[in-house]
């Protein structure tokens, strides 16, 4: 699932194309994707682009809709298989990972097919959009529920926001949105390495020595991603970005800090990387694969 850091050089990047730029078009062939109704997908016609930003995992697309009567914001989450994606040609309608299309009207000095185009892979169709009012959007559930921002700047008071969640390990309170925004399984693993904390340490447990390296940690290892993605991310963005990951995905390579093999926790639909050594006292947690074929 794209995380803050893939959503944001989205964000970034869509923005800088398509600020000022006027919606010839828009339809929804994903039969799902579309959750509101009102304003209607057709009011985006002749609507000016004023910029694309992010909110947690959400990508938000803002425009000048006359035809809705004002501003008015999309609002997307990729899921796991989403993209937002520009591409210089329309769509063939009979590509199946099309969701949501907006096509950009014939600028000077531009191509003249430029199209802005939620893609998903697979046959889930779970990314979704929602068409609202501006002055709707922050009450809009998938928001108005969301905790404060991982990046660029934690809560100073994380361990407050963090000890009510008591007893619940790091590795699930970093990754609900409800406690904090934009962190997900990748970066959760990069997060705690770098913080030297165990992912099964219980959230009400952190001392104020543990809170500051976790907030640290949020901020150095989603900073320096992002510097890595204004580096090397230019548009066309690509299907899967480089993500700059030292220990998530490296099961059996050596940790980058002290040469100790990474080991990971196997889950259904997800894997959890550490470091013995620098996370859990040396300690190889149980990974849950082996002990179901145990059974």
């Amino acid at each position: 699932m794209p995380e803050l850091p893939e959503v944001e050089i989205t964000a970034r990047r869509l923005s800088a194309a398509l600020e000022g730029a006027t919606v010839a078009s828009a339809l929804a062939p994903g039969l799902n994707t579309l959750k509101t109704f009102d304003p209607p997908l057709h009011a985006l016609e002749g609507a000016t682009i004023t910029g694309v930003r992010r909110i947690g995992k959400h990508l938000v697309v803002d425009l000048d809709a006359p035809a809705a009567g004002g501003p008015v914001a999309l609002l997307l989450h990729l899921m796991s298989a989403g993209r937002l994606q520009l591409f210089e040609k329309r769509a063939s309608m009979k590509d199946r990972a099309n969701r949501l299309l907006l096509r950009i009207a014939d600028e000077d000095g531009r191509p003249p097919d430029r199209e802005l185009r939620l893609k998903e892979f697979g046959t889930k169709q779970a990314a979704w959009a929602k068409l609202l009012r501006a002055d709707e959007l922050a009450a809009d559930p998938a928001l108005a529920t969301l905790g404060p921002e991982a990046w660029p700047d934690p809560p100073a008071d994380l361990r407050d926001v963090l000890g009510p969640q008591k007893a619940r390990p790091l590795q699930a309170v970093l990754r609900d949105q409800r406690v904090l925004a934009g962190i997900g399984r990748s970066w959760v693993d990069e997060i705690l390495w770098e913080a030297r904390l165990s992912p099964f340490a219980r959230a009400g447990g952190l001392s104020d020595e543990d809170a500051a390296a976790l907030r640290a940690a949020m901020v150095d290892r989603l900073g320096a991603a992002l510097a890595h993605y204004e580096d090397v991310v230019r548009l066309p963005i690509p299907d899967k970005l480089p993500l700059p990951l030292l220990v998530h995905r490296h099961h059996g390579v050596p940790c980058p800090r002290c040469g100790t093999t990474i080991e990971a926790v196997h889950y259904e639909e997800q894997v959890l990387c550490y470091c013995p050594r620098c996370q859990t006292d040396g300690k190889v947690l149980k990974d849950r694969r082996l002990s179901r074929l145990l059974k």
